[in-house]
C-alpha cells in the first residue's frame, strides 16, 4: 500500500461528481490514519490541518462531506461551522469529539451539523456516517439540480402563462380564472395545456409540486 500522503488539498484531479471526503484535524497522525481508512473503501479524501486551509481549498460544487475536529487551535471546528452557515454552505459535517465535547457537539448538530462520533471510534462506524453524509450531499445536489430545471421551465413561459400555472397551483378552476382574467374559459384551457408542455408536468398534482420547488 502506498503511503505517501499529499500536502493539504493536493489529490489526484477529480470531476465535481466524485465524492471526496475533506477531513480537518490539527494531529497529522489522525490525518493520515483517517485518509489510509478511506482509501481502504475507496473513497477519495482531501486532509488539511486547519480549518483556514481547508476554507481556501474548498469548492462549495463539490459533491462531498466534512470530517472535522470539534476542537482545534485557531478557528475550532465550531467556527468552521460557523463560517460555512455564513456562506450558506450545505456540506454536511460530521464531528470528531472527545468525551467532554458531547454538549458542544450537540449544539452543533442544532446548528446544522449532520452528526458527531465520539473518541475513540470503531472504523465502521465513522465510515458508516460518512457514507450516510455523502448520500445526504447526493440528495441535496439532485434537488439543486431538479430546482434549476424547473426555474428554466418557468423562464420559457409567457406572463399569460405564469399567471395562470400560479392560479391553476392554488387550485382555482378555468372558471374562476376565465372570470378573473377577462378572458374566455376555452382560453385558460390553451394556456394551461401550453403551461403543462412546457413545464413537462404530466398531471396537476405533478405541477403543483414543481411550484412547491420554486420560492413564493
Amino acid at each position: 500500500m502506498d503511503l505517501t500522503f499529499p500536502r493539504p488539498g493536493e489529490d489526484d484531479t477529480m470531476s465535481s461528481d466524485s465524492a471526496v471526503v475533506y477531513v480537518v484535524d490539527d494531529d497529522e497522525a489522525v490525518r493520515d490514519s483517517l485518509k489510509v481508512l478511506l482509501e481502504s473503501v475507496d473513497l477519495q479524501c482531501r486532509t488539511y490541518g486547519s480549518a483556514t486551509e481547508f476554507l481556501e481549498d474548498h469548492d462549495a460544487d463539490q459533491h462531498s462531506c466534512l470530517v472535522a475536529d470539534i476542537r482545534m487551535p485557531g478557528m475550532s471546528g465550531l467556527d468552521l461551522q460557523d463560517e460555512l452557515n455564513r456562506r450558506a454552505s450545505t456540506i454536511p459535517i460530521l464531528f470528531i469529539t472527545g468525551h467532554g465535547d458531547v454538549p458542544m457537539a450537540v449544539d452543533a448538530m442544532k446548528s446544522g451539523a449532520l452528526d458527531f462520533i465520539q473518541k475513540p471510534f470503531r472504523d465502521q462506524d465513522l465510515l458508516d456516517r460518512i457514507h450516510q453524509a455523502l448520500e445526504r450531499d447526493d440528495e441535496r445536489r439532485e434537488d439543486n439540480r431538479e430546482t434549476a430545471e424547473i426555474r428554466d421551465r418557468v423562464a420559457r413561459l409567457t406572463g399569460r402563462e405564469t399567471e395562470v400555472m400560479h392560479r391553476v397551483v392554488k387550485g382555482q378552476a378555468n372558471k374562476v380564472i376565465a372570470h378573473d382574467l377577462g378572458v374566455s374559459q376555452r382560453t385558460v384551457e390553451i394556456h394551461r395545456a401550453r403551461v403543462m408542455q412546457k413545464m413537462g408536468a404530466r398531471s396537476l398534482a405533478e405541477l403543483v409540486r414543481m411550484a412547491g420547488k420554486l420560492p413564493d
